[in-house]
């Protein structure tokens, strides 16, 4: 990765990661649900997959709006 970019660049990318990490996580977590009857182990890597997407999340979250997102209980 060479490209200099600026900061508004880097914050569009940031902002399309989070959109993405959203996406995935939403995906997965209709696999989860999908799974759970009739795969449980297929049914486990779904919400491993759905918590990895969710802590990306988390902190593309704090790093776009510092703060602003409270703790899950």
């Amino acid at each position: 990765m060479t490209d200099v970019v600026d900061a508004d660049e880097l914050l569009r990318r940031m902002h399309r990661a989070r959109a993405c990490a959203a996406q995935e996580e939403r995906s997965w977590r209709t696999r989860r649900d999908e799974l759970r009857p009739t795969d449980p182990e297929g049914a486990r890597d779904a919400e491993v997959r759905t918590v990895a997407y969710g802590a990306v999340l988390r902190v593309l979250d704090e790093v776009l709006t510092p703060g602003r997102r409270t703790e899950r209980g």
